[in-house]
């Protein structure tokens, strides 16, 4: 049953995850989005480093003549692809969940 209080109590925990403040950005804290959204970015500029070693390793294994170690280097490529995009509807996903936790009636 949903009551008054819990609908306040809803309220205020979005209104936490949606603050963009400066002063509240902490590492350690759950309900700082800025935060999370720096980890993300770094996570995906890691893995978009990654995948770019993967592909000019394979083109210097192409360049000497090592076509297996190219080929595998170039599915571990594609692979990481992969993750790094269901990874990312996963994340999506989920943020969209949280949005409509919190009824619009509010």
């Amino acid at each position: 049953m949903i009551t008054r209080s819990n609908l306040a109590e809803q309220l205020r925990e979005y209104q936490l995850r949606s603050k963009h403040d400066w002063a509240s950005v902490s590492f350690f804290s759950s309900t700082s989005n800025l935060s999370s959204y720096r980890v993300d970015v770094m996570v995906f500029v890691i893995w978009e480093l990654v995948i770019l070693a993967f592909l000019v390793f394979s083109a210097v294994s192409l360049y000497f003549g090592h076509m297996q170690l190219a080929f595998i280097l170039v599915c571990i490529t594609m692979l990481l692809l992969l993750c790094m995009k269901i990874t990312k509807q996963v994340k999506l996903a989920r943020k969209k969940k949280r949005r409509m936790l919190l009824p619009l009636s509010i």
